[in-house]
């Protein structure tokens, strides 16, 4: 493999930004970098690094010899001061030794192919780097230190034991020897069972980490932009007593005690000839259709003007607070929660409204594993494999389709930790990854 380079921070102006490198033959580039100086394997170093017009920058530097490293290959690291030009220096620098760019995932990659990590931890790394609350990361940190391996190879090696059984039978029956017993069916079934409460235990994470969609309604001048800027804890929106004010859907991301949500602020409703502020109207509208929670502001208690923002809100769950209350007196009997959003009155039980409203029973299930859609199409698999095994014992079928269906569950999991793998597999996984890692 040639060797490739990265810068593995982001390419904007910060206190240091890191590269990475790796491939055999990268010592070679690095004694020209920093002319012959000495270093030590895996000890950090302070080292001047020079570049065709000379001296780059002073930068730390720690040097990794295969296979103990990330990647398994002879690898390095620059820690260097982070202005756009020191990077572009050492760029310019890397090129001029050989060294090749990296393209995103590479690193990963690498690790992959030379044995460091199987693919479901590859796969995982990405999800951790993804990760927008505490329970993601923990699920993705399970997949990715080996917590989900250990789970994969257990089952695995029960299959393994299951079909030394029946191919026992069917090779070595005609010579008197009894492999095969009543006891095979149950412990088949014990296994089935045994998988299908692993998978039940894993969760896709395009399904469960989806952003929670809010959206705040209400009449024109109720506050609603007040409201959103005060959930968000700074101005997003911009905030006129004159009727109209926003003309269209404003989002920004609220997180909240390890939750994330969308927050999106809408134009009042209100009969209106203004052409713009209509279609700013008709974008709330449609965007009530698709939204998870409707949070609807007032000032005061109506009820035929809180009954038609509920109508609008149909099947979703809506919540209707009172904003004002530094003004207008509270009428808790009437709202979910009564808040100030000039004051900050009221809002940590609005933010725990939110919260519970999301927390719902299939929220508070247990998982143990974070997977993605190529994992529980495996699964499927792997589970009709081993039903369709024990379907055959069950009917007396041939040993010899039952061991075939049993050889296919086994191969379901080796796909999925990567001991079998095509080209365009790892293109597709490996494409979604960010430059240097």
């Amino acid at each position: 493999m040639s060797v490739v380079f990265a810068l593995a921070t982001p390419p904007a102006k910060s206190a240091i930004c890191v590269f990475r490198v790796s491939g055999p033959g990268c010592f070679r580039g690095l004694s020209k970098l920093i002319k012959g100086s000495k270093y030590t394997i895996g000890n950090f170093h302070v080292k001047s690094f020079f570049g065709a017009t000379g001296l780059i920058d002073k930068a730390g530097l720690v040097v990794f010899s295969g296979p103990n490293s990330y990647t398994g290959e002879d690898s390095f690291e620059v820690y260097a001061h982070g202005g756009l030009a020191v990077m572009s220096s050492f760029v310019k620098a890397f090129k001029g030794v050989g060294f090749e760019e990296a393209v995103g995932g590479e690193f990963t990659k690498r690790a992959f192919l030379n044995n460091k990590i199987s693919l479901h931890e590859a796969e995982a790394v990405v999800d951790l780097i993804d990760a927008v609350d505490e329970k993601e990361v923990m699920l993705a940190g399970r997949s990715l230190f080996g917590g989900l391996s250990r789970d994969i190879v257990e089952l695995a090696e029960s299959i393994d034991l299951l079909r030394v059984r029946v191919e026992a039978e069917i090779d070595f029956s005609d010579e008197g020897n009894e492999y095969f017993d009543e006891s095979l069916v149950d412990d088949l079934l014990i296994v089935k069972n045994n998988v299908v409460s692993f998978i039940n235990g894993c969760v896709n994470k395009k399904n469960r980490f989806q952003k929670n969609n809010i959206l705040l309604v209400g009449p024109v001048n109720s506050g609603k932009s007040s409201v959103f800027n005060r959930l968000l804890g700074f101005e997003r929106a911009i905030v006129s007593d004159m009727p109209g004010t926003t003309r269209d859907i404003i989002s920004s991301e609220l997180f909240y005690e390890s939750n994330t949500f969308s927050v999106f602020d809408s134009a009042g409703l209100r009969n209106t000839k203004d052409f713009v502020e209509e279609a700013g109207i008709k974008n709330t509208l449609n965007e009530i259709k698709n939204t998870d929670l409707v949070v609807g502001v007032f000032e005061c208690y109506k009820k035929s003007v809180i009954d038609e923002f509920k109508n609008l809100a149909e099947e979703n769950k809506f919540v209707c607070i009172q904003n004002k209350i530094d003004v207008n007196a509270k009428e808790e009997d009437f709202f979910d929660c009564c808040v100030s959003a000039k004051t900050g009155e009221g809002f940590d039980i609005l933010k725990e409204i939110i919260v519970n409203c999301f927390d719902s029973k299939a929220d508070k299930k247990k998982y143990n594993y974070l997977v993605r859609e190529r994992h529980e199409n495996i699964f499927k698999g792997v589970v009709f494999s081993l039903s369709s095994a024990c379907e055959g014992l069950d009917q007396s079928t041939s040993l010899e389709l039952v061991a075939e269906d049993l050889k296919n569950a086994r191969s379901g999991f080796d796909e999925l930790v990567g001991k079998k793998f095509s080209d365009s597999l790892l293109g597709d996984i490996f494409k979604s990854y960010c430059i240097g890692k």
